[in-house]
């Protein structure tokens, strides 16, 4: 299963907004998505499990996909990620 580490950069965090966008794109394509933060796990497509991980600016979260398309969800969600998902700071 493929993974990779992002860093939450952006300056509110995984808020609401965030979630929201992480979970639109994420459910565009049909591998399963799972962020991991220390022992906690969420579903990728699932904002209300997005928001419990508390990850706020500088949090490490680590990101898997499982399935066909599960290279090209972990480059489109970890280039939301880094764009800080559309947000000026």
């Amino acid at each position: 299963m493929p993974s990779r580490e992002i860093q939450v950069i952006n300056k509110l965090g995984l808020h609401a907004r965030a979630a929201s966008k992480f979970v639109t794109l994420a459910s565009t394509f049909s591998s399963e998505i799972r962020l991991r933060k220390d022992n906690r796990e969420a579903n990728g497509k699932s904002i209300m499990s997005i928001m419990m991980l508390a990850a706020s600016r500088g949090t490490r979260l680590i990101l898997t996909a499982e399935g066909p398309d599960a290279d090209a969800a972990l480059d489109a969600l970890e280039s939301l990620v880094n764009n800080r998902f559309g947000e000026a700071e």
